[in-house]
This record gives C-alpha cells, structure tokens and sequence, in this order.
C-alpha cells in the first residue's frame, strides 16, 4: 500500500472500515488534539506528543493510546497488541462500527488528555548505543562521504545495516554483506526498504 499523505486518503484507502474511520475521526478532532499522519496512519497529537492514532486492518480497524497502560480502562476496552514488547501503548479494536460507544471512548479519550497536561506518561526505556562491526569501522576512515550518509539514516535503518554485516559469522561473507550495504547506504536507502511499504 502506498504512503498516504493525509487523513482522508488514508480513510480512502481502508473503504471497508470507512464509515467507522469517518466516525472515530470525529470524535478525535472534537477534542483540542492536532491531527497529523505519522507512520502513515492518522495520530493525534497535544503540544507535539502523540497521544491517540486510528488504524485499519484486515480483521479489525480500531484506535490506540501511546501511554493508554496508564488509562484506568473501566469498560475493558483495551489490548496489549504485542504482550512483552508493548510497554506503554494500548489498542481498542473493533469489528463493526456497533462496538463503537462513543460516551467511553470520549471519556477515554478525556482522559489520556488529563495525564498528558499532568505530564505523566511511560517511561520508555532508551535504546541501546548502535554498536558498528569493525568493517563499518574500517570503512568510514576510508570513506567520510559514506560516513555522513550512514548517519543520515534513520537509526532502524542504521540497526539494521549494522546487524546485517555483524551476523555474519566468516570474515569474507561479513565484507561482501558491507560491499552490498555500501551503494544503498550512498543512495540514502535502508537495506529492506524495498519490502516497506514506502
């Protein structure tokens, strides 16, 4: 699927959750929350911190909350999508525009607010320092334009240019993985880009 550059494309582009995409975006902009796409998707937004976005899948089109473990989640409403990789962020899926029940999301909704003006919100741990293979080493104090390039890049894509080579377990299959990631690198292009949807 191709990125989608605001919000009523990407409801266009989810016909089937359409009539609950349309519905959940109404309540969201009827708060004082900022609308923005991010990762592709709508999320929504108070003094730049990502509070809520809307989604569509397959099976399910629904809504989640960046800090929504700290919600009291009365009516059960919410999900862990991915258990021991999720700290913080919670889903509400739905099925059918039936499940939707506006006074509880509202009240949802209110508040994730209340606590982002409180300043609570997860704690997210901080990533690890990238560590680079010897071979990227090597191959900056050879090459600063590649360097510059290299650091340019996202820090996912950085990640996975680095892991790539540092997997390998011979030196020779470790210095053709760096000669492959060296033109893409150059091109500002991540290393499975090609299998994103971007």
């Amino acid at each position: 699927m191709k990125k989608t550059a605001n919000v009523d494309e990407y409801i266009d582009a989810h016909p089937e959750w359409s009539e609950l995409l349309v519905k959940l975006r109404a309540i969201l902009l009827a708060t004082e929350l900022e609308e923005t796409i991010k990762w592709g998707a709508p999320v929504y937004t108070l003094k730049g911190k990502n509070l809520v976005g809307i989604g569509a899948f397959k099976s399910y089109a629904g809504l989640w909350f960046f800090d929504g473990a700290l919600l009291e989640d009365k009516h059960h409403k919410l999900i862990n999508a991915q258990e021991g990789k999720t700290k913080g962020m919670r889903q509400w899926r739905m099925q059918d525009i039936v499940e939707l029940d506006e006074k509880v999301l509202s009240s949802y909704i209110r508040e994730a607010i209340v606590l982002s003006q409180s300043g609570q919100s997860i704690q997210r741990a901080k990533p690890k320092p990238l560590e680079l293979p010897e071979e990227f080493a090597q191959a900056f104090a050879k090459d600063q334009s590649l360097s510059q390039q290299f650091y340019q890049l996202t820090p996912y894509k950085q990640k996975e240019f680095a892991e790539y080579v540092s997997s390998a377990k011979r030196e020779a299959t470790r210095q053709s993985r760096l000669e492959k990631c060296i033109p893409l690198i150059l091109k500002g292009t991540g290393l499975n880009d090609k299998y994103r949807n971007c």
